[in-house]
């Protein structure tokens, strides 16, 4: 099955976080964010999919793949039963095991500062629309 979330660039982006990347539907975001790869997020952890959700819960793997016009990043991660998915906003993907109401999945094989370097600069144009693919 498959999930897809739609965000954009925005001129802060860096991108520069060790263990989480993160969308969100927030329009605005500081420097301080560097976790963060896209705003204006279509959805957040709490309009995902039941069958993503129930995937998710049972500890599943999901491939994640970003994708900006012909450029494009895979990385894998994994549900937990701790997940709650009842942030309105925000969507984070972690490589720790740590959940709280943002976090999607965890044990992921990538983290922000691991996504190439000329996808992030992509990124950092409002008018870039990151297209994120969920393969569950």
């Amino acid at each position: 099955m498959r999930e897809e979330i739609l965000a954009y660039g925005h001129p802060n982006i860096t991108a520069k976080h060790r263990s989480t990347m993160q969308l969100t539907k927030e329009t605005d975001i500081s420097v301080r964010a560097d976790c963060i790869i896209g705003v204006r997020a279509n959805k957040s952890v709490y309009d995902m999919s039941d069958p993503l959700k129930t995937h998710l819960l049972e500890g599943g793997e999901v491939e994640i793949s970003l994708t900006v016009n012909s450029l494009s990043f895979s990385l894998r991660a994994r549900g937990d039963s701790r997940l709650v998915f009842s942030n309105k906003l925000d969507s984070v993907i972690r490589r720790s095991k740590y959940v709280d109401d943002r976090t999607l999945a965890v044990e992921a094989t990538a983290a922000a500062k691991d996504i190439p370097r000329d996808l992030v600069k992509e990124l950092r144009d409002p008018r870039t629309v990151l297209i994120v693919e969920i393969l569950f």
